[in-house]
């Protein structure tokens, strides 16, 4: 069975709408959902996530604000009568302005199960893994198919529950041709009982197909922005279904 762990801008389009976003994915049978705080200079963000992040920051966005729509989205999880664990994805400089242990426990508190964190490396995390022990975090490292033995070795020594490894270098929303050496990466994290996701430039039904038997989930993100962009002037109901119709798209037929 595929699994999508579905990524999503909060406050894009806006605060209201960015929580019909995260509905319509709930919908669409996402097994995980990414929340992205958004930032101003993020490292890996293609063009249409780097426009949601600054339409999100325009209308204000903070950090508190982020946490009260991790609730909400918690909550509405709940109601769904799902379990649909959240990660928080995001960049150093806002974990480290609020202070690392409070930052993470602020998104356990608001019902985060972990934290994806691109810029914060495994040998240089500046407290993050222990302080994340301490609240009761799951940090997942992010990695890329192409990174060198040693670097992979390094995540590995950690024995992660969860990897999220990119599966080529430069930034998301191009579609990413896979190959051998590419699938190798991640049946070796799998074969080590990581539950790996694996994203960067999925945007078809037959890429999930051809990953499922080698990864956990799947990562889907700039393809559910783009369609958030296509009706970011509709209405709460209108941007649901749209994004559940988009999602499920994406899951082969069984």
């Amino acid at each position: 069975m595929s699994r999508i762990m579905a990524h999503l801008v909060t406050h894009y389009p806006d605060a209201d709408r960015s929580r019909a976003v995260a509905q319509g994915l709930i919908d669409g049978g996402a097994s995980y959902l990414e929340i992205q705080f958004p930032f101003s200079d993020p490292t890996a963000d293609g063009p249409a996530i780097q426009k949601a992040c600054q339409d999100a920051l325009d209308t204000g966005f903070s950090v508190d604000e982020g946490f009260s729509f991790v609730r909400n989205v918690a909550s509405d999880i709940r109601e769904s009568g799902r379990e649909i664990p959240i990660f928080v994805m995001t960049y150093a400089s806002l974990i480290f302005a609020r202070g690392v242990e409070r930052f993470l426990a602020d998104g356990v508190d608001a019902g985060a199960t972990g934290f994806i964190l691109p810029d914060i490396p495994i040998d240089y995390d500046e407290g993050v893994w222990d302080a994340a022990t301490r609240v009761g975090a799951t940090i997942m490292p992010v990695t890329v198919t192409t990174a060198a033995r040693a670097r992979l070795d390094l995540i590995l020594e950690r024995s992660p529950k969860y990897a999220y490894i990119a599966l080529r270098r430069g930034i998301t929303g191009v579609k990413t041709q896979l190959d051998s050496k590419m699938l190798a990466v991640l049946d070796r994290f799998r074969d080590a009982g990581t539950r790996v996701m694996a994203g960067f430039g999925i945007t078809e039904a037959d890429q999930v197909r051809a990953l499922e038997q080698h990864v956990h989930a799947v990562v889907v993100g700039s393809a559910l922005v783009r369609t958030v962009t296509d009706c970011a002037a509709d209405d709460h109901e209108t941007i649901r279904a749209a994004v559940a119709a988009r999602l499920k798209a994406l899951l082969p037929e069984t």
